[in-house]
């Protein structure tokens, strides 16, 4: 039983993982998209006449048709990029299976719609199936869910399939070959239940996307605090991807399109000069509800831990407090400075994800009118600012300032009244020689090529407890993933001497070593000098 939670565990954690991928891609497109779309809208124009000219007008509408690709062709997207994330090996070849059962899974209901004799052009027969064009097929519009099950199952036959054995006269389509056959198989046959079940299963969908409508902003308030909450586990792409994606994040009507998900009522209404108050409403749910933490909370909470330091330890840790500062601001990325304090002082990060979530409520309140997904300077600027006073980008600045105050203030209180160890208010080593244990070790070790300029991945990976100790290596945005075979093998101490943020133990044989931003380059020298790789 105990083995069946683990490996659900890493499954979980796996799949949150993979949806990185295309989501870095909808975060480039939506740039692309914002800009272009806003640089030729009417109002813009006719503020800054010198853009009206064709040259001009034509690259900004080069880039918004750019920007579209990943908003037109997201569910096979993830199709794709699920088994590509959750694969071992032969990558590629599961990343071409899930486009192949994504097709095969979509004709295969078009097949059943056909044969059942369904009018395709009839308005009530459209509403019950969801039917849209799919690839240029007319089927069900399974959304990001849809994806999902094509991924997860084209993941599974192909970890299944892909060493295959056929009979001497068939052994051409053996091994390899096998995986996008047997998923052209299997989705087919998972095609012709869809139209069975979806119908109920999307009227599920759209009820719970109702409940939460009728919630107001205690909606958006629940989901940015759970967002936060879920994020030291590696969860929180899943619970996002519901609501950027599915009916659960708001669904309508953009210039003749019935649209889902709060990220695609967005980009849809960005391409479209007709307003939708559907649009307005699922940006609640997106990156303006971050933006009071991000550009606010955050760094008043690294300035706390700043002024907290001894003033010896102030030169060490100004560096990794601007990095992580710049990470939150311009990246968007904030576990750089949460895993500061998460372990520490659990509580205080519990206050914090309240504090988001109440970033989310207030704009709702305001009704501040900023989308995309980061919540950083980049989105403020490109789809606050430059779509005009309406969105009220205005309002960012003044919430970020007083959660900025609340923050800092906070974190001082915090630090000081309880004696948190944050960075700089270490207690120095009691015996001799001890603080120069982890400098001896890392001068006999191998010496290697550092990373980023920083960090020594041969170092690193003896204090992971060495290559045979690293059965599974992956990374997300800003943590390296593994599985082990025994996580008491991990030095805390020497990691964090390393360069390493935090470390996090799910069970005895998974675990997370937050690294910051330069985690994929860490990651990859890693498996250059271990099994996995």
């Amino acid at each position: 039983m105990k083995k069946t939670k683990a490996e659900l565990w890493e499954f979980l954690q796996g799949l949150g993982k993979t949806f990185m991928l295309p989501v870095a891609l909808l975060a480039f497109c939506g740039i692309m998209l914002g800009v272009g779309s806003s640089l030729s809208s009417p109002a813009v124009l006719q503020n800054l006449s010198f853009l009206d000219n064709e040259p001009l007008q034509l690259a900004f509408t080069w880039m918004s048709n750019t920007g579209l690709v990943a908003f037109k062709f997201l569910p096979v997207l993830f199709a794709m990029a699920i088994p590509l994330g959750l694969a071992r090996e032969d990558k590629g070849v599961a990343a071409f299976s899930g486009f192949v059962g994504f097709a095969s899974m979509n004709l295969a209901v078009n097949f059943f719609l056909t044969t059942r004799g369904v009018d395709f052009e009839d308005k009530g027969e459209i509403a019950h199936y969801g039917i849209a064009d799919v690839l240029g097929v007319k089927s069900i519009d399974t959304g990001l869910l849809g994806a999902v099950a094509v991924g997860v199952i084209v993941a599974l036959l192909h970890k299944r399939y892909r060493t295959q054995q056929m009979p001497d006269a068939l052994a051409f389509f053996g091994g390899l070959r096998f995986v996008p056959i047997v998923s052209a198989l299997a989705m087919s046959i998972v095609g012709l239940l869809v139209p069975l079940v979806w119908p109920t299963l999307g009227s599920w969908i759209a009820s719970v996307g109702t409940g939460i409508a009728h919630a107001g902003v205690f909606g958006p308030f629940f989901f940015g605090m759970g967002e936060v909450l879920l994020r030291p586990i590696g969860l929180h792409h899943i619970l996002v991807a519901l609501f950027r994606f599915t009916d659960a994040g708001g669904a309508g009507v953009v210039c003749g399109e019935n649209v889902s998900g709060a990220l695609n009522l967005f980009y849809a209404q960005l391409s479209c000069p007709t307003p939708s108050g559907a649009a307005h409403t699922a940006t609640q749910f997106l990156s303006q509800g971050k933006m009071a933490a991000y550009l606010g909370g955050l760094p008043g909470a690294a300035l706390a831990m700043y002024h907290c330091a001894k003033r010896t330890m102030r030169p060490e840790i100004k560096a990794l407090l601007i990095s992580g500062v710049v990470a939150c601001v311009v990246g968007g990325v904030t576990e750089p400075l949460e895993f500061l304090f998460l372990f520490i002082a659990p509580w205080l990060y519990l206050i914090h994800a309240v504090l988001v979530g109440l970033g989310f409520l207030v704009s709702a309140v305001l009704g501040v009118y900023i989308g995309n997904t980061d919540g950083n300077i980049i989105d403020l600027l490109v789809f606050g600012v430059l779509q005009g006073t309406t969105t009220k980008w205005y309002l960012v600045p003044v919430i970020a300032a007083i959660w900025f105050a609340v923050y800092y203030f906070l974190f001082r209180w915090a630090i000081t009244r309880f004696d948190l160890k944050t960075p700089g208010r270490e207690d120095e080593p009691t015996e001799p020689g001890a603080a120069d244990t982890g400098a001896e070790a890392d001068a006999d070790a191998p010496k290697a090529e550092l990373v980023a300029g920083k960090y020594d991945p041969v170092a690193i990976l003896e204090a992971l407890g060495g290559p045979a100790n690293i059965h599974a290596l992956d990374n997300c945005v800003t943590r390296l993933r593994m599985t082990v075979g025994d996580a008491a093998l991990l030095d805390d101490t020497r990691l964090k001497k390393l360069g390493a943020i935090a470390v996090v133990r799910l069970d005895d044989h998974n675990v997370q070593v937050v690294i910051g931003p330069q985690v994929q380059s860490v990651k990859d020298a890693l498996a250059k000098l271990t099994p996995v790789g």
